[in-house]
C-alpha cells in the first residue's frame, strides 16, 4: 500500500510537472498590418504595441502597404523569427488565406482583425459588427434626406470582409426606403481619401442631383465631403462614413460630413493581444468575436475626440 501511494504522488507530481511545460507562455507575437497609412490600422497596431509592452511581449511588425503578394513574404519571414502567434489584418481579399495556412503549418496560432480569410479562417477573427453599424449609419443619413432621394455609394476594397458586410448592412436600411434610388456605386483600391474624391467627382458630373453618399470609410467620406465642397451644388448632400478616424471625428465636429461609426480601435488591439496569449496557452477562445460600434454625429463626437475607444 505504501508503495502504492508513494508511486500515485509520483504520478502526480509528473503529471503537474508535464502540465506547466505545457503551458506555454506567449514572448514574441507577430503582427502583420494591412496598410499604415490607414488611421484606422495605425490605431490597432499602436493598441496592440501598447498592450503588449505591458505584458512584457516583444512585438514584430510588418506593414503590407496594401499588398497581399507582399504581406504574404512578411509573414513567411516573421515565421522564421520564431513567434509565438500572429495578428494578422489582410492587406486584400484575393490572398488572404495564405498567410493563416502558413503559420497553421507551422503550429502558429492566428488572431484575424477586422478582415477574416475566406476559406482559412484564424482562430479567431476581432471584428465590428459593420452589418449592424452600416445599417445605423444609413438609417441615419436616409432619415436625414427625408427618405427620398439619390444616392450613391463608395466602396471600400472589393471582396475584403468590411467592404461585404457594409454593402449588406446599408442594403438592409435601403430595403426599407424604397423612395432612395442608388444611381452609382464604385469601388476603392485602399480606402483612401484621394480616391474618395476622384470617385464622388466623377458621381457628381453624372449624377448633379445626387442628395445621400454612404462612404465605407471615413478617408472615403472626407475626400467625397472635399469633391462636394469643391462642386459647390445647390442642394444639400448629406455624408455618412465608417470608422471613427481620429482626423474624421475632428472633421465630423465641424460639420465636414454628417455621421460615422466609430469602432473600438483600442479594445480591438487589447483583445487581439489578449487572444493571442490565450491561445498560445492552449486555451479555446470563440471563433468570432464582434464589437459594437457607436453611432457619431456633431452631437456626441466630442467624447470619442477626447476618449477614443
Amino acid at each position: 500500500m505504501k508503495l502504492a501511494r508513494i508511486l500515485l504522488t509520483s504520478a502526480a507530481v509528473l503529471a503537474v510537472s508535464l502540465g506547466s511545460v505545457q503551458a506555454k507562455e506567449a514572448k514574441k507575437i507577430g503582427l502583420a498590418v494591412a496598410n499604415l497609412q490607414a488611421n484606422f490600422f495605425n490605431q490597432i497596431k499602436q493598441a496592440v504595441e501598447a498592450e503588449a509592452k505591458a505584458r512584457g511581449i516583444q512585438v514584430v511588425t510588418v506593414d503590407a502597404k496594401g499588398d497581399g503578394p507582399t504581406q504574404i513574404n512578411q509573414v513567411q519571414d516573421l515565421l522564421t523569427q520564431k513567434i509565438d502567434a500572429l495578428i494578422y489584418i489582410p492587406a486584400g481579399a484575393a490572398a488572404a488565406t495564405v498567410p493563416v495556412k502558413l503559420a497553421k503549418q507551422a503550429g502558429i496560432p492566428v488572431v484575424n482583425v477586422d478582415r477574416n480569410a475566406d476559406g482559412a479562417p484564424g482562430d479567431t477573427f476581432l471584428a465590428t459588427d459593420s452589418v449592424a453599424s452600416a445599417k445605423a449609419v444609413c438609417d441615419y443619413i436616409l432619415k436625414e434626406a427625408g427618405g427620398k432621394g439619390k444616392m450613391v455609394i463608395i466602396h471600400g476594397q472589393k471582396g475584403t470582409t468590411p467592404e461585404l458586410d457594409r454593402s449588406k448592412g446599408c442594403a438592409d436600411s435601403l430595403k426599407a426606403n424604397p423612395d432612395v434610388k442608388v444611381v452609382a456605386e464604385q469601388y476603392s483600391n485602399n480606402w483612401f481619401q484621394d480616391e474618395g474624391f476622384q470617385i464622388m467627382q466623377n458621381m457628381l458630373q453624372a449624377n448633379p442631383d445626387i442628395s445621400i453618399v454612404f462612404a465605407q470609410a471615413d478617408a472615403l467620406a472626407l475626400g467625397a465631403a472635399q469633391a462636394i465642397k469643391v462642386g459647390n451644388p445647390s442642394q444639400k448632400i448629406v455624408v455618412g462614413g465608417f470608422d471613427g478616424d481620429t482626423a474624421a471625428l475632428e472633421a465630423l465636429s465641424k460639420g465636414v460630413f454628417d455621421v460615422t461609426a466609430t469602432q473600438q480601435t483600442q479594445k480591438m488591439g487589447r483583445d487581439a493581444v489578449a487572444n493571442a496569449v490565450k491561445l498560445v496557452a492552449g486555451e479555446k477562445v470563440p471563433p468570432v468575436q464582434l464589437l459594437d460600434a457607436t453611432l457619431t454625429t456633431k452631437e456626441n463626437v466630442a467624447g470619442f475626440i477626447a476618449n477614443h475607444p
